[in-house]
């Protein structure tokens, strides 16, 4: 059971996982602006980019899958008609 817990928390990445990795993306490309701005405001600003950038994504929620008994489902409800007649047209 663990191990399948484990795998969909590796399939699905949330929203903080991905702004955290958009966050490290971006200091190491920024590294030059850190000592310009000072490490508090670069750490401020990288966050706020990061939250920008990740807030149009959507996330797939996780589909769990349902324990149950397997059974397919029929169509019960609809019975066999017979078909109807076709009257002969007369003129």
């Amino acid at each position: 059971m663990s191990t399948s817990k484990n795998t969909e928390t590796q399939q699905a990445t949330s929203k903080k996982s991905t702004r955290k990795e958009i966050g490290l993306q971006l200091t190491n490309v920024l590294n030059g602006l850190k000592d310009a701005l000072g490490q508090k405001k670069f750490e401020r600003r990288i966050k706020k980019a990061a939250k920008l950038l990740t807030a149009g994504i959507k996330t797939k929620p996780v589909k769990k899958e349902k324990k149950g008994k397997g059974k397919t489902k029929t169509n019960k409800s609809k019975k066999a008609t017979a078909p109807k007649a076709v009257k002969p047209v007369t003129e």
